[in-house]
């Protein structure tokens, strides 16, 4: 408690004298995730691991390393975490911590499955295959991308609870799956929300962001990617507009851009998409149910 008003009363005295605050700073004032009193496991997961999901854990005291099934995962000085599950993760997650001393402290969870919506269609009603532009381009494009997603930097949005970027009719979920005829598409990466062209896309929590796309890339047309710390980051596609830059810093609800259909899009709408690490997972995991 008494550390909670010294952060406090820093953050008073920043103010009062001009000095303007650190992203360090304002994780004392984010609008975080709080951890429920009846947590799950030894590491203290906000919600049991499941297909899809994104959620929040505390390493046990002294935690000098975090590796999750294999992985060097980072964590906060106060020791919180966050972990992912994409859509088709195993059935169970092994989550280890490394002592000083030389100890392990070790624990395997279940990861609960999740029932996908699966639609079957005629063959013939699939996408055409891409064209040569589209297979020359395309490499580049996958080169941006993933350096986007490699920054690392101390954003504070992963602790914040997610608002939707937009509000409309929410026309394609997470994980959601065409097959045609007896051939599978891959699974879809995100929610898709209808929205008219030129509604207002606003930053679902704080981040950096790392690709403001200056043309539209060959699928996701005008593509916009946040880092929100620890490895959790957006895309925003298909946009008409961007109005924000590569290094800016976004806050919560500020406005990031406008709606549209740029790219591979059959009517304007908001793709948005999220990864933990190399993990998809469902944005929906953190606002919940459009309201």
């Amino acid at each position: 408690m008494k550390m909670m008003i010294w952060i406090a009363l820093m953050g008073l005295g920043m103010a009062a004298s001009g000095q303007q605050p650190t992203l360090n700073d304002a994780v004392a004032r984010a609008d975080t995730h709080p951890l429920p009193v009846t947590n799950i496991g030894i590491f203290h997961l906000a919600r049991a691991p499941e297909q899809g999901i994104l959620t929040l854990g505390h390493v046990p005291a002294g935690t000098q390393r975090l590796v999750i099934d294999g992985r060097e995962v980072h964590f906060a000085p106060d020791g919180t975490f966050a972990i992912g599950f994409d859509r088709d993760y195993a059935t169970t997650v092994l989550i280890s911590a490394f002592q000083p001393n030389g100890a392990v402290v070790s624990e395997r969870l279940p990861v609960r499955k999740h029932a996908w919506q699966i639609s079957h269609l005629p063959a013939t009603t699939r996408n055409p295959v891409s064209d040569a532009d589209f297979q020359a381009r395309r490499p580049a494009e996958i080169a941006q991308i993933v350096a986007a997603r490699a920054n690392v930097s101390d954003a504070f949005g992963w602790r914040q609870h997610f608002i939707w970027p937009a509000h409309g009719r929410v026309s394609d979920l997470f994980g959601s799956q065409r097959i045609y005829g007896t051939l599978p598409a891959a699974p879809h990466g995100g929610v898709d929300v209808a929205i008219p062209q030129g509604t207002p896309i606003v930053a679902p929590a704080q981040g950096i962001v790392v690709l403001a796309a200056d043309h539209p890339f060959t699928l996701e047309g005008n593509l916009l990617m946040v880092d929100h710390g620890m490895s959790v980051n957006s895309a925003f596609l298909h946009m008409s507009r961007i109005l924000v830059h590569k290094g800016d810093v976004v806050h919560q609800g500020q406005l990031l851009g406008y709606s549209g259909m740029t790219g591979r899009a059959t009517g304007p709408h908001l793709h948005w998409a999220m990864k933990w690490m190399a993990e998809r997972v469902d944005p929906m995991s953190l606002t919940g149910p459009m309201r």
